[in-house]
This record gives structure tokens, sequence and C-alpha cells, in this order.
């Protein structure tokens, strides 16, 4: 079965933990090299954020319990890539 290497993720969070924190706890679980967290919107209660996540072996589903327990949720799984290697999307003429 071939390994995910990279999750790019929706996730909707409280304002506590602060994105650091969440960057950190993630950046612990097994199967992670690196963690990017991006705020993309900000209102009275929660957070809008996206995670990428990389490694040679990343389980959704430790990535997916983290997130809930820090009292966040995932709205979508926005990439996945997995495989022997990450293939970059290659820009084509629709999408411009």
């Amino acid at each position: 079965m071939s390994e995910i290497k990279r999750l790019v993720l929706d996730v909707l969070k409280p304002h506590n933990p602060s994105i650091v924190e969440l960057s950190k706890r993630l950046s612990n679980v097994n199967g992670v090299v690196g963690v990017n967290c991006t705020l993309d919107e900000v209102d009275q209660d929660t957070e809008s954020i996206k995670i990428t996540v990389e490694g040679p072996s990343v389980s959704f589903s430790k990535i997916e319990k983290t997130i809930r327990e820090c009292g966040a949720v995932i709205h979508s799984v926005d990439s996945v890539s997995a495989g022997k290697k990450i293939v970059e999307e290659v820009e084509t003429p629709q999408d411009r």
C-alpha cells in the first residue's frame, strides 16, 4: 500500500491552542517531518487555517486525531500526495 507523503487540510479551530502549538503537536506525530500552518481567516470564536503536513509515512488517522484533540475539525482534505515521491502539480492552459 502506498504511503501518504503530503496532506493539505482546511481546518477550523478555536483560538487556543495557537497555530504554533498545533504545528508543534502535529510535527511530533510519527512519520511527519514537516508542518506548515497558515492562518486564513479569523472570527470571534474560531480560526480557519490551512495545514500542510509532509513526511515519508503520514498517517491521516493520527493527524486527524491530533487535530481533534486540539478542539479543531477538518473541513476538507484539499490535496493528498502518495506513492514513492511527491508529484508537484503542473499548470495547464485550463488553469489560466
